[in-house]
């Protein structure tokens, strides 16, 4: 069975991307910072052990963005909300395992990667959790176990988030795999610097 990793990432154009961190640094800087990060995330994460797709927002100029690399496979995120978009893409078609990550997370390597689907070689679900409650990485060993309210009633963008999916997916073995930053701040770019201690998420 093939593994699949999935990228969700945004069109960086300024104003649409890292909202919050544009405040800080600019609205150009912080598209500039974005467009970059995902270039250098994308060329690290290719690998012979799964398959990597870029779910892609907003949907049509997505698709036709030439920002991505051309030859990575594409799909929209749709509508709704980030549950909404997360329960789309792990239901892709195909029977092999599903990871998702998000485009702003600088400390992630292939080996962070491996570990996930390692763990889903004995759990139904696997995260990787964010020093702030949230999570930078979720996946599903098969998207037919999925329950039907998995990502309901869960307070995105606080410190319940995984606390919230976790208690969505009831009677699932969960495994955790690495802590990591994502960047939504001034501060977590200084924190994610190199040489820094990386240690949130989707």
């Amino acid at each position: 069975m093939t593994s699949t990793l999935v990228v969700m990432l945004k069109e960086p154009h300024p104003g649409r991307v890292k909202t919050r961190l544009g405040r800080e640094i600019g609205i150009v800087a912080a598209a500039w910072w974005f467009r970059h990060q995902t270039k250098a995330l994308l060329n690290r994460l290719q690998d012979p052990r799964w398959d990597l797709v870029l779910a892609v927002s907003p949907d049509v100029a997505g698709l036709q963005s030439r920002v991505w690399p051309r030859h990575l496979h594409r799909i929209p995120q749709g509508r709704g909300n980030l549950g909404d978009r997360m329960k789309r893409v792990l239901r892709l078609p195909g029977q092999g395992p599903v990871c998702i990550i998000g485009a702003d997370v600088p400390g992630i390597t292939r080996g962070h990667i491996a570990r996930a689907f390692a763990a889903l070689g004995s759990a139904e679900g696997v995260f990787g959790p964010a020093p702030d409650g949230g999570y930078w990485l979720i996946g599903a060993k098969r998207a037919r176990a999925l329950p039907p309210r998995l990502f309901a009633d869960v307070r995105w963008s606080t410190e319940h988030a995984l606390a919230d999916t976790v208690a969505s997916w009831p009677d699932a073995r969960i495994a955790y795999v690495d802590t990591l930053r994502d960047v939504d701040e001034a501060r977590d770019l200084r924190m994610t610097a190199p040489g820094a201690h990386a240690t949130s998420g989707v």
